[in-house]
């Protein structure tokens, strides 16, 4: 059983990219130096990230409350997951309710596995820490979708009152070195809702086969394991299918409706915290580890050029040119509903802001001011569930022209 686990996210740091250009005393070192450093950044970026770090310490507790030591994510608000004794264990925090320098203390709101104790600990965005029998105490399904790298796990969630004749399926695509349990805060509203949920893995997740060369390709392959998952709710009788993306994932739904020969299946599409331009996200990095430009240039340059691809690391090219839907703009065709958050410092709202300006006939816009990356739900599940909710109900009424 998976462990629930959540992989930080990261590009690349500094410190590894002057690592990688040390030692170049001459012109042609420095050109040398150059190209490999970006080489280095493109495989960072392509990479997954095995490392799941114990990111923060439980200092004191009791019947009602935890006290972690203060950082970035223990004093944000909102209600999160924490993995205790390498994953044995977790419990669940909810609001603020002290704090100082150096500590925070948190409601407690569940221990869920194991025992809550002084020491490390992880911290977990997702809230949820097991698959939706375990997590969200609904039905669920072990099913494989087969892809064109092999056989990818997910779960299934039926309603218990489906809603057009149990044809409304969603499919639910977690975002880059994230697990599908970032997903599951949508299942119950989905519940609700009458839709089916299929949270689906894709190439190179833990628990999922690797691709042809074992890196990310930013959404440009990943989609061909959601085009499966499109696929199997087809062949189980879905009419009406929602694609549903957190961060990458929203850039690999994209994909799909621009690829894919089973696009028309898809009637619309929810994006939280999405990448809808990762050559923006990219430049974003860069440019808060004060990169030079021209390396910026570079590094996508080789990304994209079938000659660099024994360099980079990958198989097929990959052109964040493609990924960018505030160029593409004309070409969307589908409902979009898009939460996103000013305090996203991973993947900035400003490419979010440029679509819905873009296309306020297809794009509904959902923005937050303080959440961090995809923890819109976390800072306020009810306003997070409504518009979902909404959306969903809308799409069951004639477009205004």
């Amino acid at each position: 059983m998976a462990s629930g686990t959540s992989r930080r996210r990261r590009l690349v740091t500094r410190p590894a990219l002057v690592a990688a250009a040390a030692g170049a005393g001459s012109a042609l070192g420095m050109a040398s130096a150059t190209v490999a450093t970006s080489a280095y950044i493109a495989r960072r970026v392509l990479t997954p990230d095995e490392l799941q770090p114990d990111d923060v310490a439980v200092t004191a507790h009791d019947g009602d409350s935890v006290t972690f030591g203060a950082t970035v994510d223990t004093t944000a608000p909102g209600r999160y997951g924490v993995w205790l004794d390498g994953g044995r264990g977790h419990l669940r925090v909810g609001e603020v309710l002290s704090r100082d320098a150096t500590t925070v203390r948190r409601a407690l709101v569940s221990v869920d596995r194991g025992e809550v104790a002084v020491g490390p600990a992880r911290w977990n965005q997702y809230y949820y820490w097991d698959r939706p029998s375990v997590s969200l105490g609904l039905a669920d399904e072990d099913v494989e979708v087969r892809s064109d790298v092999g056989a990818m796990p997910a779960w299934l969630v039926r309603p218990p009152s489906p809603s057009g004749g149990g044809g409304d399926w969603a499919v639910l695509v977690h975002g880059r070195g994230a697990r599908k349990e970032e997903t599951l805060r949508a299942v119950p509203v989905l519940q609700d809702a009458g839709w089916s949920a299929l949270v689906v893995a894709y190439r190179n997740d833990r628990d999922a086969p690797r691709g042809p060369d074992g890196r990310y390709n930013l959404g440009l392959s990943e989609w061909r394991d959601v085009e499966a998952a499109v696929r199997y709710a087809v062949e189980h009788g879905a009419r009406r299918v929602v694609l549903f993306g957190w961060s990458m994932g929203g850039a690999i739904a994209l994909q799909l409706l621009a690829q894919s020969p089973l696009a028309h299946h898809v009637v619309a599409v929810v994006l939280d915290s999405p990448v809808v331009d990762w050559g923006s996200v990219i430049a974003h990095h860069a440019r808060t580890n004060r990169f030079p430009s021209p390396l910026v240039s570079l590094t996508t340059g080789l990304m994209a050029s079938s000659h660099a691809r024994r360099l980079v690391g990958v198989i097929e090219p990959v052109d964040v040119a493609l990924t960018d839907w505030v160029t593409r703009a004309d070409e969307l065709t589908r409902p979009m509903l898009v939460i996103a958050s000013a305090g996203d410092a991973f993947v900035p709202d400003t490419a979010a802001l440029a679509l819905a300006e873009r296309r306020p006939d297809l794009v509904r816009l959902e923005r937050w001011e303080v959440a961090r990356h995809c923890r819109e739900w976390n800072t306020d599940p009810v306003r997070w569930e409504r518009a979902v909710r909404d959306f969903l109900v809308d799409l069951g009424r004639p477009r205004s022209t």
